[in-house]
């Protein structure tokens, strides 16, 4: 019914509406549903190209389980800054982590990254994350030291000597340059593959095409990375006194 929750079958029509590249107001019409609450649901789980019905639906139950059981006493989500929806943030989180967890982060690492990345200083202290997640400081470090191998978290010590997990602009450049590397080692692999099995036979053949074509996206992504470094840290405007979102600073 309109204005209900939406079933299983609705959702799984929304999966067969993104896949056929459909807009959200042309779904909700074939469901006589809002724009809006197609537009909510896919937001919240996974967007556009990450968007599995059975994993939305799933995760929507999982939501509203914790809602009608969790006690009343447990950890409230934590005061928003600007006048934000502390609900609509929790549920943005969530949406964030699926797409981390669908580029390849496991679970704990994508929620520990989401969270810091929802945080308008970009560092928490491992008791901050533990209390916003509502999980063991030993999870924490664990997912900490994961994340720190990839290059998408630093440490560093506050005025008081905490030991405070930090996301910053420059961890994207440094995480596509390790990726590029990365790279790299192939590309010397798959060369002396060459040898080996001797130039011009298919197997070889193969592995120089390998390392030909990722010689040349690597040389590309080093290149982009290094010319789009500087929008990394454009920074915008204060916010207004009222909380309405500021306008993003002219690049120029």
């Amino acid at each position: 019914m309109p204005g209900g929750r939406l079933t299983q079958q609705e959702r799984r029509q929304i999966a067969a509406g993104l896949a056929d590249g459909l807009a959200y107001a042309e779904i909700a019409r074939r469901l006589g549903r809002p724009t809006s609450t197609v537009t909510r649901e896919v937001t919240r789980n996974g967007g556009p190209a990450g968007y599995r019905a059975d994993l939305a639906h799933r995760a929507t139950q999982q939501r509203t389980r914790r809602r009608t059981q969790a006690p009343p006493q447990g950890p409230q989500a934590p005061a928003q800054p600007y006048g934000r929806d502390a609900e609509a943030v929790r549920d943005y989180q969530e949406a964030l982590t699926t797409v981390l967890m669908t580029s390849g982060l496991p679970r704990m690492m994508a929620r520990v990254l989401g969270c810091l990345y929802t945080t308008d200083t970009g560092s928490l202290t491992a008791s901050d994350l533990a209390r916003r997640l509502q999980v063991s400081p030993a999870s924490v470090s664990k997912a900490i030291t994961f994340l720190e191998g990839l290059d998408l978290v630093r440490r560093e010590r506050d005025e008081r000597r905490r030991e405070r997990y930090v996301v910053d602009d420059d961890l994207w450049y440094q995480s596509m340059i390790r990726s590029a590397r990365a790279n790299d080692r192939f590309i010397e692999t798959a060369r002396q593959g060459v040898g080996v099995l001797g130039r011009g036979t298919p197997a070889a053949t193969r592995l120089e095409n390998a390392a030909r074509f990722l010689d040349f996206v690597s040389e590309g992504l080093v290149r982009a990375a290094e010319q789009g470094r500087e929008v990394l840290y454009t920074r915008t405007g204060p916010a207004p006194d009222d909380g309405r979102p500021a306008a993003a600073a002219d690049p120029g």
